[in-house]
């Protein structure tokens, strides 16, 4: 980084802190201070929702918070919002939350223990509470899926609920992903009509972290790809007609840009209800660390061509304007 990127860094964050909240314009990037990765957005009620990964060492990743906000420029934190005290069988390496509400109740999925083998407990969770910020509970007392299928390691679990109203949950690393169908209270999956259970829906260059939403009858899945320490993590797309592909991979919708920050990826999107706005969250490494883990959570606009594809996101040190929620 040179002497005039790292000044324009600085002048940046003084003034943001500088700044009263009412009158700040634009969100500022990162969105709240300290180190977190794999934000999960969501809109409950009247209050935008960010669910991260804390980031650090695996042995310190034994809790989860959250962020709410109801305009996009100031967030509060809502503090250990579930721990390993509430999960027993997991001891590290909380990961990647993500959540539904359904039936009055949230769900929050949630990742642990980094398991290597099917010999090992961990995978993937589910958490319960009656309110958005917890505190949340654990929903099995035990893990939602503790093996590997298809060669994808139980991690980055994002749940999507089609125009039907059947929820999936696709998830995986180790450059595999599966969409598999959960049942209607989330205490685990329904085989598929030909019996299988774990369908593998990987596209070319997927790594982890997917995402999956529904524009104009069309199917967009997004995934994270290269190394989540290095500066080839980056976000690519795909569309198809259903949510089990086949999808073929479009191009990059989100990476580093070398006079902003690095190790741009793992993200998520808002869309705000009832307009055509649209936000991607994602975290990224400031310019002036170079540990793998002092990653933060920002957020940019997400648009779209005449054609319905995902224009390529510049990532910024100002956010997004200010967008209040009328609900």
């Amino acid at each position: 980084m040179n002497r005039f990127n790292a000044f324009l860094l600085l002048a940046f964050a003084i003034v943001a802190a500088s700044t009263p909240a009412h009158a700040q314009k634009t969100s500022g990037n990162p969105l709240f201070p300290g180190w977190y990765a794999d934000p999960e957005g969501a809109v409950f009620g009247k209050r935008y929702w960010i669910y991260p990964t804390y980031s650090d060492v695996y042995e310190k990743q034994v809790f989860l918070d959250a962020f709410s906000s109801r305009d996009l420029i100031r967030w509060k934190k809502h503090a250990r919002i579930l721990d390993t005290s509430a999960v027993k069988w997991a001891h590290k390496a909380m990961w990647a939350p993500a959540i539904v509400q359904k039936d009055g109740r949230y769900f929050l999925f949630f990742a642990a223990n980094d398991i290597q083998s099917d010999a090992e407990t961990g995978g993937i969770g589910v958490a319960v509470a009656g309110r958005p910020e917890g505190p949340f509970t654990d929903y099995l007392g035990k893990p939602l899926l503790g093996k590997f299928h298809n060669g994808a390691q139980p991690i980055d679990q994002f749940v999507f609920r089609d125009t039907g109203g059947q929820y999936y949950m696709i998830y995986g690393g180790w450059r595999h992903c599966n969409i598999v169908k959960l049942k209607d209270d989330f205490t685990g999956f329904e085989p598929y009509a030909d019996g299988t259970v774990f369908r593998e829906i990987t596209p070319s260059g997927y790594v982890e972290g997917p995402f999956m939403f529904i524009r104009q009858e069309k199917y967009y899945f997004m995934w994270s790809e290269g190394g989540w320490g290095g500066p080839d993590y980056r976000v690519a797309y795909a569309i198809a007609g259903s949510p089990f592909g086949p999808f073929e991979r479009i191009g990059v919708v989100l990476q580093q840009d070398p006079a902003v920050a690095t190790g741009a990826g793992h993200h998520s999107l808002i869309q705000v209800p009832g307009t055509g706005d649209w936000y991607i969250l994602y975290h990224r490494r400031p310019l002036t660390e170079t540990h793998h883990n002092h990653r933060v959570t920002c957020i940019d606009k997400l648009e779209f061509d005449e054609k319905g594809f995902i224009k390529p996101v510049r990532i910024t040190f100002a956010g997004v304007r200010r967008n209040r929620l009328k609900r």
